[in-house]
């Protein structure tokens, strides 16, 4: 991992002005390009319980057996999570809604608990796993084996690592312009083009690795201090696409000017799962929660849900433990 802002970071820095504020059931966001409302944003669904926070209830249980003790005294699982990544987790007039709390709910059905989500840094999730503060994260957080072994995005050790289990294939995709004009599919078809991007990210960092692969057709990079102002140009057709994360870019691509502005272009390029981040030695709560995710994988509720957030491109077909690398 290089020094550069990285995917998570990168992403946040983008989605900073992004303010989901419910208004008569419409969702206002700022930030992602220059077309703020968005009338046909997915209502959420979780509830609340007060600011920073949100609560899912479990209902049926088939899967309470499979929970360790702990659990099935206190019917509640305590989740840490940073609500400022549009559509995986964000707030909306002080609830916390999107992809990981509408899984929360369906995974809560299942194991016949709930799942009360509370809003925090990103930076110290793990720690507060680790501390006992919360018994999961569920947070867009990518799944490598740096953080399995205790390690942070910059090498530093920040505890004993942690187990996961993958919910959510991420990559880069390209956001173009609606009807894709140019007809890229792939970086490789950026050759001779010119592209945005925001400055000092890994998305920069991807264009340029391409520009040197395109050899003497070229690519031309205009960078950006902010991706808002990488989008615009995209819009305006003065460059072909942008770069952002796969579920960044199927949102923006959703909800920008009632989805009329943009498109994802092709699959995402380097993929790698998102992950519920569990400690290590609550093997048992791993298990379970993979049998969980398996059950709403195989009854068609996990589809449905990345359906409603626009973001079935990186659904998994098959659940792992510890699948990054």
């Amino acid at each position: 991992m290089t020094a550069r802002t990285t995917r998570r970071t990168a992403a946040l820095s983008r989605l900073a002005a992004v303010a989901a504020v419910a208004v008569a059931g419409t969702l206002v966001l700022t930030g992602c390009g220059d077309q703020t409302k968005k009338d046909d944003a997915p209502p959420p669904s979780s509830g609340a319980a007060g600011a920073g926070s949100a609560t899912t209830s479990g209902a049926s249980g088939s899967l309470f057996s499979k929970l360790p003790q702990k659990y099935q005294d206190s019917k509640v699982i305590q989740v840490g999570t940073d609500a400022s990544y549009a559509p995986m987790e964000q707030t909306d007039n002080g609830k916390i809604v999107g992809i990981d709390p509408d899984l929360g709910a369906a995974l809560g059905e299942k194991l016949g608990v709930t799942f009360k989500f509370t809003n925090g840094k990103f930076d110290g999730l793990i720690t507060s796993l680790q501390t006992g503060r919360s018994d999961i994260v569920m947070s867009a957080m990518s799944d490598t084996k740096a953080r399995q072994g205790g390690l942070d995005d910059k090498g530093k050790k920040i505890g004993t690592g942690v187990d996961f289990v993958d919910y959510y294939n991420s990559g880069s995709s390209l956001l173009v312009a609606k009807g894709n004009p140019k007809g890229v599919k792939t970086l490789a078809d950026l050759c001779g083009q010119t592209v945005a991007v925001q400055r000092g990210t890994i998305y920069e960092d991807a264009f340029k690795k391409q520009k040197t692969s395109c050899g003497s057709k070229g690519l031309t990079i205009q960078a950006f201090d902010t991706d808002a102002e990488a989008q615009t140009r995209v819009k305006a057709g003065g460059a072909v696409a942008d770069l952002n994360d796969t579920p960044v870019a199927a949102y923006i691509a959703q909800t920008s000017n009632k989805g009329a502005d943009f498109e994802v272009a092709g699959a995402p390029s380097d993929a790698g799962p998102f992950g519920i981040a569990v400690s290590k030695d609550d093997t048992q709560l791993r298990d379970a929660l993979k049998a969980a995710m398996d059950a709403i994988v195989a009854d068609g509720t996990y589809t449905k849900i990345l359906q409603k957030w626009n973001a079935t491109s990186g659904a998994l077909t098959t659940v792992a433990i510890n699948g990054g690398s």
